[in-house]
């Protein structure tokens, strides 16, 4: 860890939240002295303190260890290159368009790389009414299961939930081509072309 980084990132932080080294000392309960060490290099946060710095300061911990805020590139906006993670534990579901360090449960979570799909693990599409009826035989069981389905194009992504015990059945207004993508809780995120 670079002190000098870490100060420097602090400073730069403290001034763009329009705070004074005693204010950001008073909101931690530490003394403006220690803020100004920081900031000149001369030592960094107690462990025991950085939570609380991360907040004020809106950055993560690993940011401020790092003493560095890392910008993305910019993606463009095509929606079918978006990243998706799944949190194990809570099976929440996030999306992203572009590198994004995300967490849940307390644990840092992967971008999940998307595996085409075989002939014998695609889902079903119909033609129905000017809609897409998607099914599958997939057995939906309480340990085994589709969390998602997720139709991007390159201006928009719908995601339609799924749940286990119940069939997979979903319904999209039929649209220009696109990609579907669709999570198993077993093998990971899956993708068609549409």
């Amino acid at each position: 860890m670079n002190n000098s980084k870490v100060g420097e990132l602090i400073y730069s932080l403290r001034k763009e939240k329009r705070l004074t080294q005693k204010q950001l000392a008073d909101l931690m309960n530490i003394s403006d002295r220690t803020v100004s060490k920081w900031e000149r290099g001369y030592g960094y946060p107690d462990i025991s303190l950085l939570p609380q710095l991360s907040e004020l300061l809106g950055v993560n911990i690993e940011s401020i260890l790092d003493g560095d805020l890392a910008s993305n590139d910019f993606v463009g906006g095509n929606m079918k290159k978006s990243n998706y993670f799944v949190c194990e534990l809570c099976q929440n579901i996030a999306l992203a368009t572009g590198d994004i360090s995300i967490s849940c449960c307390g644990r840092k979570l992967d971008r999940l790389e998307a595996k085409k799909a075989t002939t014998e693990n695609q889902l079903t599409i119909m033609d129905i009414d000017n809609e897409w009826y998607i099914s599958s035989e997939h057995p939906m069981s309480k340990d085994h299961y589709i969390s998602f389905i997720a139709f991007a194009t390159g201006d928009q992504v719908r995601i339609m939930k799924q749940y286990p015990e119940w069939n997979l059945q979903a319904r999209l207004p039929k649209s220009k081509h696109g990609k579907l993508l669709w999570y198993d809780t077993k093998f990971g995120l899956y993708y068609q072309l549409i």
